[in-house]
């Protein structure tokens, strides 16, 4: 989950080479985790019903949420927002995709499903131009179209080996691309810890009804493996915080691929899954493409950095 995190504190401890190395170690321990909390609801989901396994999961990372909202900004400060509707509804999509993921990886390989969900920034980039007014520039248009074009090679539509299944990551990387944006809009007036706390009240309110209507009795091992879910999803996002916590966001994000290579060591580890050369050049594509236009985009950033002029200083200061 994308979060921007409180790091003065973070900054006055640590000297600033070690921060950064810091920083990068608990995203790829986050990522490493995210990747295991994937290969046990790929298990569980064989059994158990999504829903009661997502209940479960965010009754778990409500507690993390709320403890970090309230910390920091205090029981009225905590669900306090300018955008209640907007909250609501990026919350609302976030239990939709990952919903949607966990059906995915009842059918799909983590591989499979990760190598199609690696897309989700090209999808970000392809909309934040008509829902957010960025002016996107042909270089970038033409790394999301080959991107694109790398996703349909990993799926394959007009031939046998096309599933429609495998349809499931492209609508959760859809609705996971639109829940960045709107995550990225509120985060103009709204703080990181009021949008994580929004998100665990919004997904225990939803899913708590239907967890409870679907209920599978789990046996001992299943309540073990449970467990153990919502300890690598918990620990998993407050590892994410705290490594935004001493690196900026962009610094961080051309790791996030990082998740679909432990996501590939994973399944072929515990399930003994392994994707196909096409799948493995559809998605280095994906990756190569995604990278390009993060790349592109800091350089962006870094001119806009130079040509912006200095304020100017009153006259008689000291220099």
């Amino acid at each position: 989950m994308p979060v921007e995190g409180d790091s003065a504190h973070a900054q006055a401890v640590v000297p600033r080479g070690e921060r950064r190395g810091l920083g990068l170690a608990l995203c790829v321990l986050a990522l490493m985790l995210f990747a295991c909390q994937d290969a046990i609801t790929r298990y569980l989901v064989q059994d158990l019903s999504v829903p009661q396994i997502l209940t479960i999961r965010f009754i778990g990372f409500a507690a993390l949420a709320f403890g970090l909202a309230f910390a920091r900004r205090g029981i009225r400060g905590a669900l306090a927002t300018r955008h209640p509707v907007l909250q609501i509804g990026r919350s609302a999509l976030l239990v939709g995709e990952i919903a949607i993921f966990s059906l995915g990886l009842r059918s799909l390989g983590l591989a499979d499903m990760h190598a199609v969900f690696a897309a989700f920034p090209l999808i970000v980039t392809a909309l934040a131009g008509p829902l957010l007014g960025e002016h996107i520039g042909w270089r970038r248009w033409i790394g999301v179209i080959v991107g694109f074009c790398g996703a349909l090679v990993i799926l394959r539509p007009g031939f046998e080996v096309f599933r429609p299944e495998a349809l499931l990551p492209v609508i959760a990387a859809l609705m996971w691309a639109i829940y960045n944006i709107i995550t990225r809009k509120v985060s103009a007036n709204d703080s990181s810890e009021t949008s994580l706390a929004w998100t665990g009240l919004v997904a225990v309110i939803t899913l708590t009804p239907f967890g409870i209507a679907n209920w599978i009795a789990p046996d001992a091992g299943q309540w073990t493996w449970l467990i153990v879910l919502v300890i690598t999803s918990t620990a998993g996002h407050f590892f994410l915080i705290m490594a935004l916590g001493y690196v900026q966001a962009a610094a961080l994000q051309p790791f996030n691929y990082l998740l679909l290579v432990f996501a590939t060591i994973v399944g072929f580890l515990v399930f003994g899954e392994l994707p196909d050369a096409i799948t493995i050049a559809g998605a280095a594509i994906v990756v190569a493409s995604g990278l390009f236009v993060i790349w592109r985009e800091r350089a962006l950033a870094a001119d806009d950095a130079i040509e912006r002029p200095l304020p100017r200083r009153p006259k008689g200061s000291a220099g």
